[in-house]
């Protein structure tokens, strides 16, 4: 193996995509800020979910929100619902496993909340479903995706597609896009100063 020719390349596939995801999803990062400032100043909370590495992705951020980004401040109501596994592995068991989000939004979603689906593939049929069941609630729907954004297009107010077929590179992307959704909350919610 050619490990310099390996570093370097995967480094250059990052950069590649890093460039494409600044100059495509500017307006759509806008879009999903300012319905979470209306949602957390309206008294609602945000809530994230995904399979596998997505799932982590989902607690990461919502672990930044609740208690801290950058610097001690207020909590930023939000929950991953993907850490509760007595909820999961019941929903799963006895309603399927297409059910695991959904039913969790169903019992905890409430007007003017957020949920946002994080998926590379846009295809896996929890996520559809937990979209399809905000959606239904007319909560604020939003997805951060990748390869085309699958079956989330149409179902997500707020679709962040990373222009990128490759799965490393996607998730690489969501926890950056995710990050900087929570640095920007704590500074237009006015938690930290701006800078």
């Amino acid at each position: 193996m050619d490990v310099p020719g390996f570093f370097k390349a995967e480094f250059a596939e990052h950069h590649a995509v890093a460039r494409a995801t600044e100059t495509a999803l500017q307006p759509a990062f806008a879009g999903l800020l300012a319905a979470c400032v209306t949602c957390i100043r309206g008294g609602g909370k945000i809530m994230l979910f995904g399979n596998g590495g997505s799932a982590g992705d989902a607690q990461h951020l919502a672990t930044e929100l609740t208690i801290r980004y950058k610097t001690d401040r207020a909590p930023i109501a939000a929950i991953a619902l993907t850490t509760d596994t007595s909820t999961i592995t019941a929903a799963g068991n006895d309603l399927g496993f297409d059910q695991i989000f959904a039913r969790q939004i169903a019992a905890l979603g409430r007007p003017g909340d957020v949920v946002i689906a994080i998926s590379t593939s846009g295809k896996s049929a929890n996520i559809i479903a937990g979209l399809k069941q905000a959606r239904a609630m007319k909560l604020v729907t939003a997805a951060f995706g990748g390869k085309g954004g699958g079956d989330m297009v149409g179902l997500a107010d707020h679709l962040l597609v990373v222009p990128s077929g490759t799965t490393a590179r996607i998730q690489e992307m969501h926890i950056l896009l995710g990050q900087m959704l929570c640095g920007a909350l704590e500074i237009e919610l006015g938690l930290v100063p701006p800078g």
